[in-house]
C-alpha cells in the first residue's frame, strides 16, 4: 500500500460525515481509504491519450421536445365551457375582500 491514511485524516472525515467511530472502525476505515486511493493510483497509470472526455458513461441526449404551440389561438372554444367570461377571460367569484 503506497497510500497511508493517518488518524488525523480519519478523525477529520468522521467529523465531516458526522460519524462517531470506534477504534476498530477507525482502523478499518483507514485500510478501506488506503485501498481506494491505491485503486485510484492504479487508474492513473492507464493511457488515456486520444480518449475523449465524457460527462456520463451512457450517451445522454436531450429528451425534451421543442416547445411548439399547436393550439394557441383557440380562445373561443376554451371560453365556450366557461360559466362566465369577460373580455376574453374567465370570470370567477371574488375570493379576497
Amino acid at each position: 500500500m503506497a497510500n497511508v491514511i493517518d488518524d488525523a485524516t480519519i478523525d477529520y472525515v468522521g467529523i465531516l460525515a458526522k460519524l462517531e467511530l470506534s477504534d476498530e472502525e477507525k482502523e478499518q476505515a483507514k485500510k478501506d481509504m488506503a485501498s481506494m486511493l491505491d485503486y485510484i493510483d492504479m487508474l492513473n497509470e492507464l493511457d488515456t491519450d486520444g480518449v475523449e472526455p465524457m460527462s456520463h458513461v451512457f450517451p445522454v441526449n436531450n429528451v425534451f421536445r421543442e416547445d411548439v404551440v399547436v393550439n394557441g389561438d383557440d380562445r373561443d372554444n376554451i371560453l365556450a365551457n366557461a360559466p362566465e367570461e369577460k373580455d376574453g377571460s374567465f370570470m370567477v367569484p371574488k375570493t379576497v375582500e
